[in-house]
């Protein structure tokens, strides 16, 4: 009887020992399966956090393409007319009757790029004294350049420039400015006069731009030795004239055309040869040629 006792003690003992492993177990299991859950979301996560850290094509991580190069419009004219033929026959023979067959042409490094011509007319009356007259053209034409602008914008500023020295001469008198219609793009007279001792001079300037090339016309008269001063007004027409004159040629000398006004990188120069800039080419065309009041006088 006590044997069977113990036996059943023993096996009572293993039933519970028994029962608590599979309460551990059945605790255990949630446990683990919260535990890889936990670590299949965290994976997950980070997968997927990898994923977007990635930059894709096309992202803004990725490095911003090279930007394009500036472009200009060509220039419009790649020539210059001859100086002294820019006038007709008859223009010259008004303006400076003495002095028609006698243009001198100024001296250029390059006359595609920069031209003169200058003529003289002393009209001798005796004792009644004499008429003097003097007129000079001068051309500047720009290349377009990625740098520097069009061809057009460096004209206009040269024609602005150009406008304003006109307009500082030492010395001058009852100076005056106004627009000249019907000339190119845009054209400026200014209008002066300067006194010398040879006489009073009667100075007309007129800047003109026709695309991206400036023609300067500076025409003036005096009466020299007591002869009568000429009538300003009559010279500033006969300038006028002159100068559209002169716009037409440098048109003509180009075929009328305004070229192809195709934008182009970097240099756009269409005639190939290097361009300058507006300040190089105001000081060389000024060195070339004389100011207006002192080449009169020089030559009275």
């Amino acid at each position: 009887m006590q044997r069977a006792a113990q036996r059943n003690d023993r096996a009572h003992d293993q039933r519970a020992k028994r029962l608590r492993r599979a309460l551990v177990c059945a605790a255990a299991v949630p446990a683990v399966l919260i535990t890889a859950a936990c670590s299949s979301d965290s994976g997950d996560s980070a997968d997927k956090g990898g994923e977007s850290a990635r930059p894709t094509a096309g992202s803004g991580s990725a490095k911003p393409s090279a930007s394009a190069s500036p472009t200009v419009r060509a220039a419009a004219y790649r020539k210059l007319p001859e100086a002294c033929s820019v006038l007709s026959k008859k223009t010259l023979t008004d303006l400076v009757p003495k002095g028609a067959k006698a243009g001198k042409e100024g001296s250029s490094d390059d006359t595609a790029t920069r031209s003169s011509c200058s003529w003289n007319s002393l009209d001798n009356n005796g004792v009644k004294g004499s008429q003097f007259r003097w007129l000079n053209v001068s051309m500047l034409r720009f290349d377009s350049d990625a740098a520097r602008g069009s061809g057009d914008d460096q004209a206009h500023a040269y024609l602005t420039h150009q406008v304003e020295d006109a307009k500082s001469v030492s010395g001058a008198k009852n100076t005056r400015t106004e627009p000249v219609s019907g000339t190119g793009a845009e054209a400026t007279l200014v209008r002066y006069d300067l006194k010398k001792k040879e006489g009073t001079f009667k100075q007309q300037t007129v800047v003109a731009r026709v695309e991206n090339v400036v023609v300067t016309l500076d025409y003036n008269g005096a009466g020299l030795a007591g002869e009568k001063t000429p009538s300003a007004d009559d010279l500033a027409k006969d300038a006028q004239k002159a100068v559209k004159e002169a716009v037409a040629s440098v048109s003509s000398a180009n075929n009328g055309g305004s070229g192809s006004g195709a934008s182009a990188g970097g240099s756009a120069s269409p005639s190939g040869s290097a361009s300058k800039s507006p300040s190089k080419q105001a000081s060389k065309s000024s060195s070339s040629s004389a100011s207006p009041s002192k080449s009169a006088a020089k030559k009275d």
